[in-house]
């Protein structure tokens, strides 16, 4: 009888680890195939791009002639716009997070306003366009300027933050708060001198990341109006301006080669800063880290 037992129980262990053999190699090829085709492209995109990677590139603005095209006013622009969105986004998406997971009473105001920020991480970037084109650009005037853009671009960002400086709050341990008040610190001391030192890496992590996504999204801003074509710098957060995803989709548009190896230029040194930006995050997470 017992040997009967064993058998049948080979015999489903066998059949486990067939199972288990069969979806391994399935998760292989179905990871494969992603990391083939962005192989393929990075290649396509390398190969007609890196002989237009010259110095006249960065210092020469946009012309309608390929020779002596740039993308001068499309990088600042990109720089300016991370400037003035960094710090807003970080001020109001930190301290949204800090309220609701230390202030906030849990309660069902609080859970439906977490669940509203939750489906704003997932809503698609256009819709941020529309609101910022009726918010900023027509409701308060600000037209096509470097501020809409980056105000509009902060709203994209804002429930990313939030809910990856919520989870890096929640991960800190309850003892650290609880030590904290036993030896007689107030509700902010904890917050700022114990839970936010330990809960930075994650924050600052998050925030990179959301900056990352903010330079490569174009949709929002070709809602609010931002130019294709500028051939100045913005000497004001109320001027015109241009980006890089914007100057690559205003080259892609164009019928001739030449401005296609400039597209393919242009997202080089786009992939450049998004792979400068995710490398800082590891960075500064590692820094932080250790002096916990």
């Amino acid at each position: 009888m017992n040997n009967i037992f064993q058998d049948a129980n080979r015999q489903q262990i066998a059949g486990r680890r067939r199972m288990d053999w069969v979806l391994h190699i399935l998760f292989v090829v179905a990871t494969s195939i992603g990391v083939v085709a962005l192989c393929a492209l990075i290649i396509d995109i390398l190969v007609d791009g890196l002989a237009r990677l010259q110095p006249d590139l960065f210092t020469n603005f946009p012309s309608r002639k390929a020779d002596g095209s740039g993308m001068k006013s499309a990088l600042i622009g990109t720089i300016y716009m991370l400037l003035i969105m960094a710090p807003i986004s970080f001020i109001f998406g930190v301290g949204a997070a800090i309220y609701l997971e230390e202030y906030a009473k849990k309660g069902r105001l609080t859970r439906l306003i977490q669940l509203n920020i939750s489906t704003l991480a997932g809503v698609p970037s256009i819709v941020y366009g529309i609101l910022g084109l009726a918010l900023f650009v027509r409701l308060l005037a600000l037209d096509r300027s470097l501020i809409a853009g980056a105000l509009t671009m902060t709203l994209l960002v804002l429930p990313i933050i939030i809910v990856a400086a919520q989870e890096a709050i929640r991960a800190v341990p309850k003892s650290r708060r609880d030590a904290s008040f036993a030896l007689g610190a107030t509700k902010w001391q904890t917050v700022s001198r114990s839970v936010m030192p330990s809960a930075l890496p994650g924050v600052l992590t998050g925030v990179i990341l959301a900056m990352s996504r903010a330079i490569g999204e174009t949709a929002p801003l070709v809602m609010i109006g931002a130019l294709t074509y500028v051939a100045f710098l913005p000497k004001g957060i109320t001027d015109s301006f241009t980006v890089i995803p914007i100057q690559v989709y205003n080259w892609l548009s164009k019928p001739q080669l030449e401005f296609k190896e400039l597209a393919a230029s242009g997202i080089i040194v786009l992939l450049v800063l998004l792979l400068l930006m995710n490398f800082s995050a590891i960075l500064l997470r590692n820094k932080y880290q250790k002096n916990i």
